[in-house]
């Protein structure tokens, strides 16, 4: 009888420099397989969560979301313990389960983080509705007490989780990777689900596509490590059985137990989170004497016209009516009290301000309240081009600050909405064109005065990629197509191109939120120690944000 295996242990490209499988790759394989559903667990983070979310919907899979946690046997606060840190995967079954997911992924890099972001029990048991919990691999805490010879040690953690989750939301975990030390857990894990009644689920612990893919994610790892390829002592996985497997495949390694596939398909089909897109969440702005948001922005309008326009024309009154309404229509009176304040604000504090620059320029609404110096009349600027009901997007306002006293703003902005509630937005350094050639160079121990002339020939425009570099250097390509190491650092650098390398802090991105950030997007800390969200600008858009 044939079982729809779903994969629930699997890393993306968002596990950094350790998942080399992007995203859109890993799901149209996924579909090649003939899956319906496929999860995400990726290591301690939910970066890629809402893209893999969108991408399985898009290619008519299911996703799953969740995360592979790191578990720490003390205190998430104590940070001298690195020895006792377990994996655990945590999926989301409903809706709660997904914000208890973020909560708990949230905590673990703003309150535990001592190498890894990491929590600990007390957080889960405070945070486990609506999750179901899977025993991971030969690191988590039960395979770790069966392989130090602990059985008692492994039965009492299993009788915790028990308790944490329910005997409905808790399985063991078997896999084969073809490691003596799976086997040894495997045995044990099928006596304790016997002994307790509880469900086995075979995974495959994923970190690439397709079993050819095991060289690329090699080098990757040796990325993060700064080794090479020809250290033995480096960081590796003892094989390549580290991929997406079919489930013939599957079905070969776990034949004597049959349940522990099905029950996959089981669990995928108990999660069912549904991310919406479009709406917004816009946080409430203050507004004195009992006025509306409208009737407030109306007000402000006016109170600006004797400065901008001394003898407003029927066309000015005409044309702020028409902003006014369709402002009011699609929902953004909030949106332009938000930016006005803290423009104003800057103003009083003689923090410079740019003039307004993009489609807002075309916006009298924006001119009236001093966001913009440009009469959009006088230039004939069109307010569509800005704000238009037939295309649903978050209107653009591009406001530059003194690079000096931005901050000044941001805090300002803290100050008024709440510091749970205004973040900064994390971007990705990918590895692009040149920047890869240089690492996979160096994991390959090629000297660097030869990788560095190879890196020089891709030429620097934005959004280069090395496929488009080979067809407008003829001299790179001449030298590919010659040399058998040239191709090897190149087609090694285009396997990896454009997966993301690190984190950083997006340079004026900031998010305000209605309620405590962490809500709505799960968060981490840039190096600087600032908190930054784990979603881009552009998700965090798409969110309502």
């Amino acid at each position: 009888m044939s079982v729809n295996f779903t994969h629930l242990h699997v890393h993306t490209q968002y596990s950094l420099l350790d998942g080399a499988a992007k995203i859109s790759d890993l799901v149209a394989y996924a579909k090649e397989l003939g899956m319906k559903n496929l999860a995400i667990t990726d290591h301690g983070v939910m970066y890629g969560v809402v893209d893999f979310y969108q991408e399985a919907i898009k290619q008519g899979i299911k996703p799953v979301i969740g995360c592979e946690v790191y578990l720490t046997n003390g205190s998430r606060f104590e940070k001298n313990n690195r020895d006792g840190m377990y994996h655990l995967i945590l999926l989301a079954e409903n809706d709660e389960g997904y914000h208890n997911l973020m909560k708990l992924v949230s905590l673990g890099h703003l309150e535990g983080f001592y190498y890894k972001p990491r929590i600990d029990k007390d957080i889960l048991r405070q945070y486990s509705k609506g999750i179901i919990c899977m025993s991971a691999c030969i690191a988590g805490e039960i395979p770790v007490q069966i392989l130090r010879g602990n059985l008692e040690g492994a039965e009492s953690s299993l009788k915790e989780y028990l308790d944490i989750f329910g005997k409905d939301n808790f399985f063991l975990e078997i896999q084969d990777h073809d490691l003596e030390e799976e086997h040894t857990v495997n045995a044990e894990l099928k006596r304790l689900a016997k002994k307790y009644d509880l469900g086995l689920v075979a995974t495959n612990d994923s970190h690439y596509v397709k079993r050819e893919d095991a060289d690329a994610q090699d080098v990757l790892l040796c990325i993060q490590t700064t080794s090479t390829v020809d250290d033995p002592k480096r960081m590796k996985f003892p094989n390549d059985q580290f991929y997406l497997k079919s489930e013939a495949e599957m079905r070969e390694k776990f034949g004597d137990c049959p349940e522990a596939l099905e029950n996959t398909a089981k669990i995928a089909e108990r999660c069912n989170v549904e991310l919406s897109f479009g709406h917004l969440l816009l946080p409430e702005f203050p507004i004195p004497n009992g006025l509306s948001a409208e009737e407030y922005l109306r007000k402000l309008c006016l109170e600006g016209m004797p400065e901008r326009y001394p003898e407003p024309t029927q066309q000015v009154l005409d044309r702020l009516e028409y902003e006014l309404g369709i402002i009011n229509k699609m929902g953004y009176d909030c949106y332009f009290l938000i930016v006005w304040d803290f423009i104003s604000y800057s103003r009083r504090n003689d923090i410079p301000v740019g003039p307004g620059r993009g489609s807002a320029a075309g916006s009298i609404v924006a001119y009236l309240l001093g966001i913009t110096n440009i009469d959009p009349l006088k230039y004939d600027l069109l307010f569509e081009r800005f704000l238009n009901p037939e295309r649903v997007s978050m209107p653009d306002i591009d406001i530059d600050f003194c690079f000096e006293r931005r901050q000044e703003v941001i805090d300002y902005v803290v100050r008024k909405y709440g510091k749970d509630r205004v973040v900064q937005i994390v971007t990705f350094g990918t590895l692009a064109a040149r920047g890869v050639i240089r690492d996979v160079g160096r994991v390959m121990d090629l000297p660097y005065a030869f990788v560095d002339s190879i890196a020089k020939m891709v030429p620097t425009e934005l959004n280069m990629t090395l496929d488009r570099a080979l067809t407008m250097n003829q001299e790179l390509k001449k030298l590919y197509q010659e040399d058998a190491q040239v191709q090897e650092l190149i087609d090694m650098s285009r396997r990896l191109e454009g997966l993301p390398r690190h984190t950083s802090m997006h340079a004026a991105g900031v998010v305000i939120g209605s309620r405590s950030i962490d809500e709505f997007v799960p968060l981490s800390r840039a190096a600087d120690g600032t908190i930054t969200t784990q979603f881009t600008m552009t998700t965090i858009e798409e969110l309502g944000l």
